[in-house]
């Protein structure tokens, strides 16, 4: 795995005023709907097409691409994607938007949404809960569910990568229509 160059939130604010940059949020459109920083523009890590990005870099790479999520995990992931496809200027936002928010950096605000590190923590516990509980009131075999979901997790930490996450990012509720929110073109 290729080491991905990070840059802090103010630092990137103050390259912006002096010559503006392109910033990809990678988080669901809901997530981005929420709050992003104004100078982002969305592409969902699922969606991250990397030849797109390359064609519209003029076949050069200097430009640097910098990268946010909301934390700075999924931007990683997506920097490392970005690497592969051979676009090697490629920068995660460290600590992402939350971070930039902290900061007090310009943000846009919409409509609130449940982040989806939060919607795998409440599915993932409701699957063990009724997994758990059909297996102690209706049949044991259904334990299997708690421990399906045990292993999905434990995968899920020592790979870095969350199926249950790319499943939720597609949900309905995740997404918004394309006329309500600020799509990439980069």
């Amino acid at each position: 795995m290729s080491d991905v160059k990070t840059i802090k939130p103010k630092e990137l604010a103050k390259i912006h005023e002096k010559q503006g940059v392109k910033l990809i949020d990678v988080r669901t459109p809901a997530e981005f709907r929420e709050i992003h920083a104004p100078i982002a523009v969305n592409i969902p890590l699922d969606k991250l097409d990397a030849k797109h990005i390359q064609e519209r870099q003029n076949g050069n790479g200097a430009e640097p691409v910098y990268v946010i999520c909301q934390s700075g995990n999924r931007s990683t992931r997506a920097c490392q994607k970005l690497i592969e496809a051979g676009i090697t200027n490629v920068v995660s936002v460290e600590g992402g938007t939350s971070a930039w928010d902290q900061l007090g950096l310009p943000v846009n605000r919409g409509k609130k949404t449940i982040s989806l590190e939060r919607q795998v923590r409440i599915a993932a516990g409701f699957l063990v809960l009724t997994g758990a509980l059909l297996g102690m009131f209706v049949n044991p075999w259904f334990s299997g569910l708690s421990a399906f979901v045990g292993a999905g997790l434990m995968f899920a930490g020592i790979t870095d990568t969350c199926g249950m996450a790319l499943l939720l990012a597609k949900m309905p509720w995740n997404q918004v229509s394309d006329n309500k929110q600020k799509q990439c073109h980069v």
